[in-house]
């Protein structure tokens, strides 16, 4: 069994192994596919290198990956005794193919590192396999969510998903409204320093990311979650006087007033700036929670929105309550809250909506683990802990029962910060469980299976150690 997650859908292991000492790589998007592998680049032109170096090829083929595929990401790794030749339909797929053979490579006792002789054939089951990461209840540096991203890529994820605003914090500077940072960007749950993210440092973490291949989706949640906006600008407020900085912990009391005549204009400016700042297709207008709002008004607002959003050719997406609003076909319905009453999500998924994939019960890494992590979050009765199998076991398109055939757009994993303040926090939620997210997200659901992947998991565990990564030693693994 190959130490490879996600798991594969064809490996053929073959015999021996094969050195990549001064190894170097030709061929299409080398670079790209060098970067991976931390090896250098050799004579791309001919095709070949000179001497007794080990040739990594790389070559784009629409015919690579499992026959049938029609996905961007589909690739083939071929290790045999004389050398390697990654295959991909773009270079996005050279990327993960790449990925694929950097997991299995082995440093021996001599310091030379080698790779099994093995043919692997794969594409994913979706393309959206994304994390969600709250930096608005507890504030993280560039470099912590550059972590985040590295680790996001040896799985081969592809959307990092940032809720940039809620009650307690704004974490994103815009051009429009510069007192949502100045104001806003100060605080966090239990009212330590905060911060916020520049355009510069927002625009060069996206940049790092499409580098490798992780799209960036950013959340302005609206129109509950707004305390931090209402904070910076009292005429959001119908008495026209700023709330107060919160740095609690509750959800559900804070809300923007449609019929106030600065709500349009900030909503315009603040989606519009989200828009020409952001690189990828879509911006999140959140839309969860919102407890003391009633329908109409909802309803106005959803729509109002995704208008804004539209109109700057981004693609719209929201949590599971927008479905009230009845948004219009191609809108993404992001599925969390397992409590609720989901007939709008069905409704709306038949006419056109598309349905992302975080079952609280499954993949909201913030959960306890266990009824001994005292650092976890808890909904009470309503929510039992959610251990690694948990986040395991579980198929996506049956997760939310009555969905039209084809409706779901993807998985995505998410993390709330109420109770993780710094990174070993966060990496010690994130993990193991956005390992086992990743696979259920790649992986065909006939071939996954928990046996093989708790032991394929365990040897991940070197792999975190090395780049000092806190993780949870679940008692289901054997760990390495």
């Amino acid at each position: 069994m190959l130490p490879l997650v996600p798991l594969p859908l064809d490996v053929v292991a073959g015999d021996g192994r094969l050195t990549l000492d001064a190894a170097v790589v030709v061929g299409d998007h080398a670079a790209t596919v060098a970067r991976v592998l931390g090896l250098p680049v050799g004579a791309a032109a001919e095709g070949t290198a000179s001497g007794s170096a080990t040739v990594v090829r790389t070559a784009l083929d629409a015919s690579a990956g499992p026959a049938g595929s029609t996905s961007a990401e589909r690739h083939s790794v071929e290790v045999a005794a004389d050398g390697v030749v990654l295959r991909g339909a773009t270079e996005e797929a050279l990327f993960r193919a790449a990925t694929t053979l950097a997991q299995v490579v082995e440093v021996g006792a001599d310091g030379i590192p080698s790779v099994p002789v093995v043919t692997v054939h794969d594409a994913p089951r979706y393309g959206w396999r994304g994390l969600t990461v709250d930096v608005a209840r507890h504030f993280f540096e560039p470099d912590v969510l550059v972590r985040v991203v590295d680790l996001m890529a040896r799985y081969k994820l592809s959307v990092l998903h940032l809720h940039l605003t809620d009650d307690q914090g704004w974490r994103l500077e815009l051009p429009s409204r510069p007192l949502l940072t100045e104001r806003s960007g100060k605080g966090e749950v239990g009212d330590g320093p905060g911060g916020f993210y520049t355009a510069d440092e927002f625009g060069r973490l996206q940049e790092y990311a499409a580098e490798r291949f992780v799209r960036v989706v950013p959340e302005l949640d609206m129109p509950g979650h707004t305390n931090a906006a209402t904070h910076a600008y009292g005429e959001l407020v119908p008495g026209g006087e700023p709330t107060d900085r919160y740095a609690g912990i509750e959800v559900g009391f804070s809300k923007l007033t449609l019929d106030v005549p600065g709500t349009e204009p900030f909503l315009r400016d603040i989606f519009g700036d989200v828009a020409r700042l952001t690189l990828g297709e879509y911006v999140h207008i959140g839309g969860d929670e919102v407890l003391t709002m009633g329908a109409d008004e909802y309803r106005r607002i959803v729509h109002l929105v995704h208008e804004i959003v539209t109109s700057h050719g981004k693609k719209v997406v929201g949590w599971q309550e927008i479905a009230q609003a009845e948004p219009p076909a191609g809108t993404v319905l992001q599925y969390w809250d397992t409590r609720a009453d989901l007939d709008d999500v069905r409704r709306a998924s038949a006419a056109g909506s598309r349905v992302l994939m975080s079952p609280a019960t499954n993949v909201y890494l913030d959960m306890r683990y266990d009824a001994d992590d005292t650092t976890g979050q808890t909904w009470g009765d309503s929510m039992p802990p959610v251990e690694l199998r948990d986040s395991y076991e579980w198929d996506p398109e049956t997760s939310l029962g009555g969905l039209p055939a084809g409706t779901v757009e993807g998985v995505e994993a998410a993390l709330w910060t109420e109770y993780v303040d710094g990174a070993d926090q966060l990496f010690f939620r994130l993990l193991p469980r956005l390992a086992a997210s990743a696979e259920v997200a790649w992986t065909a659901q006939e071939q996954r299976e928990w046996d093989g992947f708790r032991v394929r998991v365990a040897g991940e565990s070197t792999a975190w150690r090395a780049r000092g990564l806190a993780f949870h030693a679940s008692p289901q693994v054997d760990w390495a």
